[in-house]
């Protein structure tokens, strides 16, 4: 299996995908169970969000282990699931409480278009494994991502759910960003903290001061 990276722009540029890359496609193709997402996947989030348009960093843990969820967004979904994933389910709980509106769907690539980056610190999981993955070492490429998004100075705001991303994002300086550190959105831990914590609209306000275009984080428009 080789991974097709025609489509990830400059983010193609660091060393992850000179140095490891061939030794994830190994590893996957030698992977005796299914696992998620598609293969022409993996690398979506990236795809989506070059490192010159992203405003925010949302991070979350490793994609949906259930099969038909996960398509390379992290927290997102093709518009036809039903119902929600739990923890978008919670996400979409908070916006409503948040700005009093949330998306009609589980799609969330307009996040993505407006410069969100959707990322998991774990981009694969086998099918009904969550964590699965986990000490396969994608935190290179995670840590990686945001090195470089950290070394151009850029204001952004990170969104970091759960202990995973925010021990990724650990080294990422508070001093000209926004980081906004929550429970993870899953049923397990977002009772925690998660709910109330107002992410989306600190984030926008945030934006605002810093003179950059707030998030439409509820309405994807015309389809």
């Amino acid at each position: 299996m080789r991974f097709d990276l025609s489509h990830l722009g400059s983010w193609a540029d660091l060393p992850f995908f000179t140095r490891d890359l061939s030794g994830f496609e190994a590893a996957l193709t030698a992977e005796p169970r299914p696992w998620l997402p598609a293969p022409d996947r993996v690398f979506a989030a990236l795809e989506a969000c070059p490192p010159d348009a992203t405003k925010v960093v949302i991070l979350g843990q490793d994609p949906y282990p259930t099969p038909g969820h996960a398509h390379g967004l992290a927290f997102s979904a093709e518009p036809h699931v039903r119902p929600l994933p739990r923890s978008l389910a919670n996400i979409y709980k908070e916006l409503q409480a948040d700005l009093g509106s949330c998306p009609p769907n589980a799609d969330l690539r307009f996040w993505a278009a407006q410069g969100v980056l959707l990322l998991n610190t774990v981009l694969t999981v086998p099918a009904g494994e969550a964590n699965g993955h986990a000490k396969l070492g994608w935190q290179r490429l995670t840590g990686q991502v945001l090195d470089h998004l950290s070394s151009d100075g850029r204001p952004r705001v990170y969104m970091l759910w759960g202990k995973p991303a925010q021990k990724a994002a650990k080294d990422i300086p508070a001093q000209g960003n926004l980081k906004l550190e929550a429970p993870h959105p899953s049923p397990l831990s977002a009772h925690r903290g998660f709910f109330g914590a107002r992410p989306f609209s600190r984030a926008n306000n945030w934006l605002q001061t810093q003179g950059l275009t707030p998030i439409n984080w509820t309405d994807p428009g015309p389809t």
